[in-house]
């Protein structure tokens, strides 16, 4: 008991502590021999729910699970060996180091500690939930130079309006290319729309009867017609031919064109009716079907019956999926489930109804990828994969489960039909080298490396790249996933979806050898591969490692831009102001004098009180210009109110004067003098709209010194600032020349 003891504390020490929740025998066995031990996870407290339940359950699960054996899921204390029970019991307080378990939210990933390890990856529901795949796809060109309609099937969510609404053209548009290629097909020599009535009036429960009651009944040719037109129209949207049509151009058919031209359609495709005249298209139709190829890469696959699949959103194993081929039916759908329209997870995608067949049967491809780092990206390819057929023969006018779902959740609960060729497997399971050797015995054996292989890594990489951004990059986490494919004829994979959890059920003798398989090498990858990098991985090669990248600080949808603005400089304004020095005045020059002395001697309430007398004065005085002066007032801040005083002289109008001097003389009437108080006076605060300019030049023909007074008023746009310290200094020096021309006169 001591040594088991110690050996439990030495695998604590090494954190070799597991947990496992679900009918995982192989991990739990691969994981003891590498020297774990588990620690059981606590049983529910409730009984476990009955199948049926459970598939309930798992429709509210973020993503698409098909894990197919929880009926399986009960364990039993007896099938473990006694030593890994008594293990187990000495471990149950310690914390596990690897989980794995069928759902995602078994486990909390934000709660888990670095060292801890997790089969599940959070907020991974982008891909593997048929509404994720379906947007995530559709941002595929920011990441890579691919179109998604090479390999994904057009897909629209019913709930959401622009997509409904999109759904809608694109119905119609499928509806007009095939009518177009009925057309074609039919009377261009082309069996394949009557290869195939044949084998669905063979094998099909006789649906062919009600046709007989319109074989006599034609539909006129005008339906080809609009479907030539609105095919030319589609294809000049595409060229932006219409980007000068209006909102309120007519549509090429209006709604109720629309239902009749559809109701023509269902009854030639469905129904079997004739087209008049339709032979004489032939030419028409096939230049036009050339043309829409280039832009439209589903073509071919599209077929006839214009056959699109309705699949609930989080659902798996078939459930739930419906195949319709009337755009009324789809949309009385949408209408009566409520549910539809409010969560949106419903979506409609186009049926693949042209795919390759193995002995006139569908089937679809199971392949594995593991992703074990989200940044950098690493992506494992598994080599071997396997195919599901359906019991039923193939044909697009029956649309029946039991011919179009290839799951086996669906399928065995079906009885294959008794045409179905004896090649075909029982268990409707094939492993990829028996499809290879049926390509090999048909000369295509080639095309599966060529092909099959890097179409399917190819969409599966530029999946996970749309969807890298969404999910959270956990170091010490990875999943396995179940991708499902369809071939079309020549061999092109097309991505249908991806699934979380996939099976590991050994329901056939397929799955019960490579199941095992996949799950083994899962773990050499994750846990072996940590401790010697060169160790074999088995079936898993690495196929895709993207460069690391800096993960950013905030990931989402919103960007935040920060900063602040670049404002362009202000250049500073400069206006000419222009002063002179005065001429001796007319009047006696001691009072002008006496006034000066008085301005620069008294106080502060002397000075007011004889500014406002001196500005008097100055209004009507006559003053000669000799010569003018430009100054460019500059701004500063005062601590105190800037008055400018009754010295300062008053600026003549820019608008009237030459740029450099004076050179006219404008004669104008005698104003009254204006009588201003202190606070009418210009300032730094207060500054005066208009100003009064007197225009100051001598006049030559009055030799006794006589003098002509004139005055102009000016509107200004800014303050005449710092107009004191010049206009004062300037005032002096003319004062002073004065003095010494003319001499003191006597009082």
């Amino acid at each position: 008991m001591q040594e088991l003891n110690q050996t439990c504390t030495n695998i604590c020490k090494e954190k070799k502590v597991f947990s496992v929740q679900g009918p995982y025998p192989v991990i739990r066995a691969g994981l003891r021999a590498r020297g774990w031990v588990e620690r059981r996870l606590p049983r529910p407290s409730v009984p476990r729910p009955r199948r049926h339940d459970l598939e309930t359950e798992a429709t509210d699960e973020g993503d698409s699970s098909d894990d197919d054996d929880f009926g399986e899921e009960v364990e039993r204390d007896d099938e473990a060996d006694d030593l890994y029970d008594l293990m187990s019991r000495l471990v149950r307080n310690e914390t596990a180091y690897f989980y794995w378990t069928t759902r995602r939210d078994s486990v909390d990933c934000r709660s888990l500690r670095k060292d801890q390890m997790t089969n599940h990856y959070a907020k991974a529901g982008s891909f593997t939930t048929k509404v994720g795949l379906c947007m995530s796809l559709r941002n595929l060109q920011w990441f890579d130079a691919a179109d998604p309609d090479t390999f994904f099937p057009r897909c629209y969510r019913l709930g959401a309006e622009d997509d409904k609404h999109a759904f809608i053209e694109d119905f119609r548009r499928t509806a007009c290319t095939s009518l177009l290629m009925y057309v074609l097909e039919k009377y261009a020599g082309d069996s394949e729309w009557e290869r195939t009535r044949e084998v669905h009036d063979a094998k099909s429960h006789g649906l062919s009867k009600p046709r007989k009651q319109h074989a006599k009944q034609r539909v006129g040719s005008s339906i080809i017609d609009n479907a030539l037109h609105v095919c030319e129209e589609y294809l000049n949207s595409l060229e932006h031919c219409d980007i000068d049509m209006t909102l309120e151009t007519t549509p090429t058919l209006s709604e109720q064109q629309w239902k009749v031209f559809l109701q023509n359609y269902y009854l030639v495709i469905h129904k079997g009716l004739t087209i008049e005249g339709c032979e004489d298209y032939v030419e028409r139709c096939k230049c036009m079907l050339e043309q829409m190829r280039c832009f439209c890469p589903q073509m071919e696959t599209d077929g006839l019956c214009n056959i699109w699949i309705i699949k609930p959103g989080a659902k798996s194993r078939g459930r739930g999926i419906m195949c319709m081929n009337k755009l009324d039916e789809i949309m009385s759908l949408v209408d009566a489930d409520h549910g539809i329209m409010n969560d949106s997870k419903w979506v409609v995608q186009k049926y693949l109804e042209r795919p390759l067949l193995v002995h006139d049967t569908k089937f679809d491809v199971r392949q594995w990828f593991l992703v074990t780092d989200w940044n950098p990206l690493t992506v494992w390819f598994y080599r071997e994969c396997y195919l599901r057929f359906s019991t039923q023969p193939y044909s697009t006018h029956t649309l029946d489960s039991s011919v179009h779902l290839c799951n086996n959740s669906i399928q065995k609960h079906f009885q294959p039909s008794p045409d179905r060729n004896p090649s075909l497997p029982a268990e409707c399971m094939w492993s990829c080298s028996q499809f290879r050797s049926w390509l090999a015995a048909s000369g295509r054996d080639d095309l599966w490396e060529g092909v099959v292989v890097p179409g399917m890594q190819k969409a599966v990489i530029q999946t996970l790249l749309t969807a890298q951004d969404s999910v959270e990059p956990r170091k010490a986490s990875f999943e396995l996933y179940g991708a499902d494919f369809m071939l079309g004829r020549d061999l092109r994979p097309w991505l249908l979806e991806i699934n979380a959890s996939p099976t590991m059920a050994p329901s056939t003798g397929v799955t019960a050898r490579l199941c095992p398989a996949v799950q083994e090498d899962t773990l050499r990858v994750v846990l072996d591969r940590q401790c010697d990098r060169n160790t074999h991985t088995g079936g898993f090669q690495l196929i895709y490692k993207q460069a690391a990248v800096e993960i950013p600080q905030y990931v989402g949808v919103n960007l935040l831009v920060e900063g602040t603005s670049i404002r362009r400089p202000r250049a500073p304004v400069y206006k000419p102001l222009i002063q002179s020095h005065p001429d001796p005045l007319s009047k006696s020059s001691s009072h002008r004098s006496s006034l000066i002395s008085s301005h620069c001697i008294s106080g502060k309430e002397n000075q007011s009180e004889k500014a406002k007398k001196a500005w008097t004065t100055l209004s009507s005085r006559k003053v000669t210009l000799e010569k003018s002066l430009i100054f460019q007032p500059k701004l500063r801040k005062r601590p105190h109110r800037l008055v400018l005083p009754s010295t300062c002289c008053v600026l003549p109008n820019p608008a009237e004067l030459h740029p450099q001097k004076l050179s006219l003389t404008h004669t104008q009437p005698d104003h009254p003098p204006t009588n201003r108080t202190r606070s009418k006076l210009p300032s730094l605060y207060h500054p005066t709209p208009s100003l009064d300019v007197i225009n100051l030049r001598p006049r030559q023909a009055f030799p006794s010194g006589r003098y002509k007074h004139e005055m102009h008023t000016v509107n200004i746009s800014y303050p005449v600032l710092r107009m004191q310290k010049y206009l004062s200094l300037n005032h002096r020096r003319a004062m002073d020349t004065f003095t010494e021309r003319e001499g003191p006169k006597s009082s």
